[in-house]
């Protein structure tokens, strides 16, 4: 029965070849989406993987928002006192960190060479790529010292240094200049690529005491980024450290904080939420898509089934039974369907991964949907191919012999 069907798909070339096609783009259309929201979600993770479930931060609060004719209201920044006493109370299992930014404009150079006015800027303490997940590639992190002292040190992202020196060169030591200020480079920072199409290797990181000389601290918030050992403890210790910095910036009893907490867990949970979102609704125009492709291949079936009662007449004249014919008809549409899902899988990969790459997003194979595509192929082709078979095997052999 396969051979014969096969021998049939065969003899149909051009009917066959329209069939796949219709079932591929069903296909396609449905990889292709779900790829590539499947490459948005593992960015998402690969991003965020580096803050772990351990981690929490501190912000100044910020309140309303730009619809409705609102801006936004930020709460009483969070100060350098307040953030070093913090520092100095955190509960015990707490590895604490606080930054500032500075700018996001500004320009590097060494000698003759400069970068564009784009480089950010931030002040840190010691412990700042230990609870940001950065690491660095050669030269050293700041120690304590540096970190609470004016030394002029800098530990530069791996753009701004591919930019600024050549690869057989060691940058570790050398002197550039952020605005009009000397700095000398204690290390380079390992790359972490893009993230949501912009680049987390583009940027500067001094010492707080610099900071705070080079762009003023008036009117700048501190972020505290704490890390706990256990991450069964977060909960109990980012409670802890809301009370601590409550007395710290005089919050009375019974108000809101002036500040606000964020789980990096929570983060991503939130963001993949999002991305689960935008997955379903790809899914759902897909599977549309797919329900379009089939309605086509019944009526390319049914085609098929008036253009052939001679060759059907002649099977059931010859001794075929209706349940030959129609499993006849029924593996040769499951063929075409599967030959359809297979180029529709992987044209969609393909499509997928184009278009995540535009997005500066990871290659994936989303494998569940690839199952799910080649699964929907043959219920699709079954389900469209089973009343043609139908109609098939109910042909009088003597009345379609009589066709032309």
């Amino acid at each position: 029965m396969i051979l014969i069907a096969l021998r049939s798909i065969r003899s149909n070339l051009l009917r066959t070849v329209l069939t796949i096609a219709v079932i591929g783009l069903g296909i396609t259309a449905l990889i292709s989406m779900t790829t590539a929201t499947s490459s948005l979600e593992a960015n998402v993770e690969k991003q965020f993987s580096t803050l772990g479930t351990n981690v929490f931060s501190i912000s100044r609060k910020s309140e309303g928002g730009l619809n409705r004719g609102r801006r936004i209201n930020l709460g009483e920044p969070i100060s350098y006192r307040e953030a070093r006493k913090f520092a100095e109370l955190a509960p015990e299992g707490l590895s604490v960190s606080y930054s500032v930014f500075g700018t996001s404009q500004a320009t590097v150079a060494r000698g003759g060479e400069q970068t564009n006015p784009n480089i950010a800027v931030l002040g840190i303490d010691a412990n700042y790529l230990k609870v940001s997940g950065y690491e660095v590639r050669s030269g050293r992190n700041f120690n304590e010292s540096d970190a609470n002292s004016a030394h002029r040190l800098v530990l530069v992202g791996a753009d701004i240094a591919s930019e600024l020196f050549e690869p057989w060169e060691d940058p570790v030591g050398e002197e550039i200049a952020i605005g009009s200020q000397p700095y000398s480079i204690a290390g380079i920072l390992k790359a972490k690529g893009q993230a949501f199409g912009m680049s987390q290797d583009n940027q500067c990181y001094i010492p707080i005491p610099c900071l705070r000389q080079q762009f003023s601290d008036e009117g700048r918030s501190y972020s505290l980024s704490c890390a706990v050992e256990k991450t069964e403890n977060l909960i109990p210790l980012a409670e802890a450290s809301t009370g601590i910095l409550r007395v710290i910036r005089g919050d009375r009893p019974g108000e809101d904080s002036s500040f606000r907490i964020a789980m990096s867990n929570g983060l991503v949970s939130t963001l993949k939420e999002a991305t689960q979102g935008i997955t379903l609704a790809a899914s759902f125009i897909g599977i549309i898509t797919l329900f379009g492709a089939g309605i086509g291949l019944m009526n390319i079936m049914l085609v098929s089934v008036s253009e052939r009662t001679r060759e059907i007449g002649t099977r059931k004249a010859l001794g075929a039974s209706p349940k030959a014919i129609r499993t006849q008809f029924l593996v040769e549409v499951i063929i075409i369907g599967q030959m359809g899902g297979f180029t529709g899988m992987l044209l969609g990969l393909l499509v997928g991964n184009v278009i995540a790459s535009f997005m500066e997003t990871p290659f994936v194979i989303p494998w569940g949907w690839m199952a799910l595509g080649l699964f929907l192929s043959f219920v699709t082709s079954l389900a469209s191919g089973y009343y043609p078979a139908k109609k098939a095997a109910r042909l009088d052999p003597i009345v379609a012999l009589g066709r032309e």
